[in-house]
């Protein structure tokens, strides 16, 4: 599938995405996946989200800012999305740089994501190649990361994603770049951990027909997208936001393939 039909696919659909996020980003989280096409429901009691993990058609896990009965969800629903073979994407937020989340990141990695979606520092601490970044902020250069999403990818069976000034999807087989966005978006909250959000419905949107790495490169790609349409206007980063949103509401899926660049390896 290509980037368009991913996104048309997602509009005709309107995958339910189980999100369990970090406490900062739950209204941004919902409210990108709604521009999108999809329909966000945030569960964290630890029985309910067992229950609807496998209701969903797709969870996002992502382990930033969380607490203990918050974490206990998060392993609940995982293992509720692996065994329902629900597609479940895995946002490992500041992993290396802080012990808890990284070691429930790593026992998270034995239920099968189907996707994994971090910055560069994030990948190479989940991988245990690095000590993490600055906070939830990169400190290494995307292409850093490649070897070791690389080294996550095989091992585990799935597509890993990362994220920078130039986005990076990595299969078993295929490594692709998306080349877009805008230099105003690290300044607007929550803009990674939708992201990891998006990636969710994207896939949820194709389970019956699925091709994880592409769809993971569509999510990228409505971003990426809706950024530079964003970007043309915004005086700051609260007008990039609401801009931003509005882009991805607004965006055809072939405006999208035509804004974005798109190099496979």
């Amino acid at each position: 599938m290509n980037v368009a039909s991913v996104l048309a696919q997602l509009r005709a659909t309107t995958p339910l995405v189980h999100c369990l996020t970090n406490t900062v980003v739950p209204q941004i989280t919902a409210n990108v996946l709604l521009a999108a096409g999809a329909a966000p429901v945030m569960i964290d009691l630890p029985e309910e989200a067992e229950l609807f993990a496998g209701i969903a058609s797709a969870v996002l896990i992502n382990v930033g800012n969380g607490s203990s009965e918050q974490h206990a969800a998060q392993r609940a629903a995982a293992s509720a999305a692996h065994g329902a073979g629900t597609p479940w994407v895995l946002d490992p937020v500041a992993v290396g740089a802080l012990p808890v989340r990284t070691a429930l990141a790593r026992e998270l990695l034995t239920l099968s994501p189907a996707a994994i979606r971090g910055n560069a520092s994030e990948i190479l601490g989940l991988a245990g190649a690095g000590a993490g970044g600055r906070g939830v902020d990169s400190i290494d250069p995307v292409e850093t990361a490649v070897e070791a999403a690389r080294g996550l990818a095989d091992k585990h069976n799935t597509v890993v994603a990362i994220s920078g000034e130039v986005d990076v999807v990595i299969s078993t087989s295929r490594t692709t770049r998306i080349h877009g966005g805008d230099p105003l978006m690290p300044l607007v909250i929550g803009t990674g951990c939708s992201l990891g959000a998006l990636v969710a419905a994207t896939l949820g949107a194709t389970r019956e027909h699925p091709c994880p790495h592409d769809a993971v490169v569509a999510a990228h790609s409505l971003f990426a997208a809706a950024g530079i349409v964003a970007g043309r206007d915004a005086k700051g980063p609260a007008s990039f936001e609401i801009a931003w949103r509005d882009a991805l509401y607004a965006l055809t899926p072939d405006e999208v393939a035509s804004l974005v660049t798109v190099e496979e390896a």
